[in-house]
């Protein structure tokens, strides 16, 4: 039009991240929570950890890799700290002596919680049901570190209480998530603030700004 190149902008349609991100969530929590509160006798530690880096730490860590190619990067940073996160503590629930405590894992553990609270805090501003989920599993992190760190039972119980409160709102999300995608709008309340904007009609190059320059975008000769 105007004698003006047309601008293509080149997307890959994929699914919701979050569906695989927040299964991942809800086994992780589960298996863990059964193990803090004594569900899973001493002697399965090791197999608490293979499940941890067999099950949840694939999911996550493929969620995160998701995210980043749907240009979701505070998301890609959560999923991808908690799928770290469940390696690491897996690897350790390996080699470890069932039911020692570490101070390692307790220092990660406080690293973990504040990368994710942070994380939730930018995603807050957009889809508050998964930024809860995050600032919870944030704190049940945190919790344990201070367990790993004073060796004190109380904090693992508390840990996984709030472990199991962190599984029922995963499998509500999984459930959300996956019913929006099978009808392509909300069935139930996500609380999501913003829908996406519409695309420009007609824009030059120029007109698209800093868009211009990220990856997907082509102007067509």
């Amino acid at each position: 039009m105007n004698g003006e190149p047309p601008v293509r902008v080149v997307l890959r349609p994929i699914g919701s991240p979050l569906t695989v991100g927040m299964s991942g969530l809800l086994i992780a929590s589960l298996v863990q929570s059964g193990l803090d509160l004594g569900w899973v006798g001493k002697a399965e530690t090791a197999k608490v950890g293979i499940i941890l880096i067999a099950v949840p730490f694939v999911l996550q860590l493929l969620a995160s890799v998701f995210s980043y190619l749907a240009r979701d990067g505070a998301t890609g940073a959560a999923v991808g700290v908690l799928a770290t996160t469940w390696l690491a503590l897996g690897v350790v629930h390996i080699v470890s002596r069932p039911g020692a405590v570490s101070a390692a894992l307790g220092l990660l553990l406080l690293g973990a919680g504040a990368m994710l609270a942070l994380s939730a805090a930018v995603i807050a501003g957009a889809k508050p049901l998964p930024a809860g989920v995050f600032l919870a599993a944030a704190l049940r992190f945190l919790l344990a570190a201070l367990y790993e760190l004073s060796a004190v039972g109380f904090w693992q119980d508390v840990a996984g209480v709030l472990g199991l409160v962190i599984t029922a709102v995963a499998a509500y999300c999984v459930l959300a998530f996956e019913l929006e995608g099978l009808h392509h709008r909300p069935v139930l309340p996500t609380l999501r603030r913003s829908l996406g904007r519409p695309a420009p009609i007609g824009a030059r190059v120029e007109h698209l700004g800093a868009y211009a320059q990220e990856p997907g975008v082509r102007e067509v000769m």
